[in-house]
């Protein structure tokens, strides 16, 4: 489709994007987006979420956590599992049967730094780059007060319930 003008890439602003991994340390962040995907071999499926950090520091950067639901190496499926435990546990779902229950989840992470690396199988180059570590609860209530339905659960426009901290009453 033509522009509306002529475009000059050296007149265009400098972009101002950092993607030098965050200080290794513990944010708080808001779960934004939550979807399954195939691994790259196609037998088995991981939860990929997008983290907007909210604060202490560094407010409107973005991390991106992995979780493995279904993997041959057992150990990656264990540890995908354990992790997505102590997210369902920090906020507040007793059970989990959409990703999208989980998208506005306000959440403590602890973030590392992963080394740059080159993937053996491919000769691919990764940069370094952050890895959640941990995930923890920032509200103070244990699971157990999630465990029966309040009585008036707002429900969204595609007919599901809100998740329990979208619960403003």
């Amino acid at each position: 489709m033509k522009l509306s003008e002529e475009f000059i890439a050296t007149e265009m602003p400098a972009a101002t994007n950092n993607f030098e991994p965050l200080p290794a340390g513990d944010y708080t962040a808001n779960i934004t987006q939550s979807e399954i995907k195939k691994t790259n071999d196609g037998t088995g499926e991981y939860i990929k979420m997008r983290l907007d950090i909210t604060g202490p520091t560094y407010q409107g950067r973005v991390v991106f956590s992995n979780l493995n639901i279904k993997n041959a190496s057992l150990k990656a499926e264990e540890i995908g599992r354990a992790q997505l435990g102590e997210i369902m546990r920090a906020l507040g779902l007793p059970k989990l049967r959409d990703t999208d229950e989980m998208i506005g989840g306000h959440i403590g992470i602890k973030l590392s730094i992963r080394p740059p690396r080159t993937d053996e199988k491919t000769g691919r180059t990764y940069e370094a780059s952050n890895e959640v570590r941990g995930y923890k609860s920032l509200n103070a209530a244990p699971l157990a007060t999630f465990s029966k339905p309040k009585p008036a659960q707002a429900e969204l426009k595609n007919g599901k319930t809100a998740p329990p901290w979208a619960n403003k009453s």
